[in-house]
């Protein structure tokens, strides 16, 4: 077992104790972390959606911060402000919670586009720019937006290009039943979050994200990325498709989570367990098809099943696959 397939399964062990039965949810999560991206939790309430924010901040030993947006939120309680110090005779800036490692937007779609758009340098530039002076964020730096998609009173939809800003779109969903009787034996007393260790330093953290960008990408899986994110683009139902920022996501996505499985290289496999959540979200479907309830995760998922994967040449590490040859449905063996 890698250093770190050994420290990320500590990491999902310890929030698998608070967030029950959500092992692959978790992992994406873990996996947007170390890529740098930000993470967007789709679902409705009482899910655990902020539950996950916080075990991850506990358990990397980060500084967490929880932002309630509501429609009278500011920009500048986001970012913070420069208040006027009468002892000093001097402006002093006092920075908002965006100035944190873990940020929890909590009901994003609840907020004016005036103060979403607050979020956008942070997230893209990791800095924020107040009164003419610039900012730069705390590193390692996570953005996780959750929003409720049933109610729509009182809400506004997240523009095309925050939405791309964000790397991966998860659902919690709920729980099967036996998990559910779990999750009320755990919290008869008190809470397991109260009992979250930190079990992967900071430092520790940076060396992984520095760590995944050295395993190996065949570029016969590269190119595989390029035809699946460009596909997206000239599908019928699709009125805007991916951006190239979504092929980045893609890629970088995949060698994170080769690196959490132990592997120096990246399978097509890896591609396909990402794809839905790292380009649905990136996708705008014609009103025509959306009509006939059409869906951006459906459209990723029929790629995904049409789509050939090309052989694989072995000209990786020592521990690269040999061969991965394409199957009738477009999934890959090794």
């Amino acid at each position: 077992m890698t250093t770190l397939e050994q420290t990320g399964e500590k990491v999902l062990a310890n929030v698998e104790r608070v967030i029950v039965g959500k092992h692959h949810e978790v992992r994406l999560a873990l996996v947007a972390l170390l890529c740098r991206g930000h993470l967007l939790i789709e679902d409705v309430p009482g899910t655990g959606k902020t539950v996950l924010a916080k075990a991850i901040a506990r358990s990397l030993g980060c500084s967490f911060r929880r932002i309630q947006f509501t429609p009278d939120l500011l920009p500048s309680d986001v970012t913070g402000l420069s208040i006027y110090n009468q002892k000093t005779q001097e402006f002093e800036f006092r920075p908002g919670p965006i100035m944190s490692q873990v940020v929890l937007a909590d009901e994003i779609n609840r907020a004016t586009p005036k103060t979403q758009s607050s979020l956008l340098e942070a997230m893209e530039e990791r800095q924020a720019t107040v009164d003419g002076t610039t900012y730069t964020m705390p590193d390692p730096f996570l953005v996780i937006a959750t929003q409720n998609p049933i109610e729509y009173e009182g809400t506004f939809a997240l523009p095309e290009a925050q939405l791309d800003r964000f790397m991966l779109r998860i659902r919690l969903g709920y729980p099967q039943p036996l998990e559910e009787i779990v999750i009320l034996d755990e919290q008869k007393r008190s809470h397991p979050l109260e009992e979250l260790d930190v079990v992967c330093s900071v430092d520790e953290l940076r060396g992984m994200q520095n760590a995944i960008r050295d395993i190996y990408v065949d570029p016969s899986v590269a190119e595989y990325i390029v035809r699946l994110v460009g596909s997206t683009r000239t599908h019928p139902d699709v009125y805007l498709g991916a951006s190239p920022r979504g092929s980045i996501a893609l890629y970088r996505a995949g060698q994170a989570l080769a690196g959490l499985l132990g592997r120096d290289y990246v399978i097509p496999d890896d591609i396909k367990a990402l794809a839905e959540p790292a380009l649905a979200h990136r996708l705008i479907i014609k009103t025509s098809s959306s009509i006939h309830d059409v869906l951006s995760g459906s459209v990723v998922r029929e790629l995904l099943d049409t789509i050939a994967i090309d052989g694989i040449r072995p000209t990786g590490g020592p521990n690269a696959p040999r061969s991965i040859k394409p199957t009738k449905q477009g999934a890959a063996s090794a």
